[in-house]
């Protein structure tokens, strides 16, 4: 039997309960705690599980045997979190946005690099089984030679969402995506972006991405729509 892996996440809001779930889940990893400054919503999801509650997530590093742990704290707090676990040679699974700045992105992978261990970030939305069948249907072939992708994703804003705008919690989506199935790297974008609701952050973004293999990107992205829309078209031969 394989060794199990000892898994633990830091921050449990609404990802961080999912990732939780999860974790739990999965035959070949082991929950051994949570930590939130929050301690009242770590016992509550530490209790669901059986598994330890922390308070200060260095208080769980320290006392942990950890192979792996979820970082899913708000944005900014992103690199300082995962340059400890880095520290304590903890593998690093990042919710996304990996950072909210270049220079602090390139120092979890900076951190991560030094001390070993592997890094990765939760791009879900390429493991969208329609995301991923469309990948297979393009790879193969079936539509010629790709011209545009076009993403839209739209809805209601969350008031959850406070450290970061439709850029970095939605458009990361899309962008991912969107390499992903162009199998090219990004050479222009032009954006417009507008905050209407939003208290600090843009709430509203219209791009579009030129790729190196030719291929144009559109993206429609926003928080100010009542009903949720997710909608991916690409144009080809």
């Amino acid at each position: 039997m394989s060794k199990l892996l000892r898994a633990a996440v830091i921050g449990v809001g609404s990802m961080g309960r999912n990732h939780a779930r999860v974790y739990a889940e999965m035959e070949d990893v082991q929950l051994i705690a949570v930590a939130d400054v929050d301690q009242a919503a770590a016992v509550r999801v530490a209790n669901i599980y059986g598994v330890r509650a922390y308070a200060d997530y260095r208080m769980m590093l320290e006392a942990e045997p950890l192979d792996l742990v979820t970082i899913a704290v708000p944005t900014r707090l992103h690199r300082e979190v995962a340059e400890e676990a880095a520290a304590h040679g903890v593998h690093l699974f990042v919710e996304k946005p990996l950072a909210g700045s270049v220079e602090d992105a390139q120092a979890i992978i900076d951190a991560a690099r030094a001390a070993g261990v592997k890094l990765g970030v939760g791009h879900i939305e390429r493991f969208n089984p329609a995301i991923l069948q469309l990948k297979v249907e393009l790879d193969a072939g079936r539509l010629g030679r790709m011209f545009q992708l076009h993403a839209r994703r739209v809805g209601p804003f969350p008031p959850r969402v406070e450290d970061v705008g439709v850029v970095f919690d939605l458009a990361t989506h899309e962008l991912n995506i969107m390499e992903y199935l162009a199998n090219a790297r990004v050479v222009s974008l032009y954006a417009e972006t507008e905050r209407e609701i939003h208290e600090q952050h843009e709430d509203l973004l219209s791009g579009v991405i030129k790729f190196d293999n030719g291929v144009v990107g559109v993206l429609d992205i926003n928080w100010l729509t009542p009903t949720k829309i997710r909608e991916l078209s690409v144009i080809g031969e």
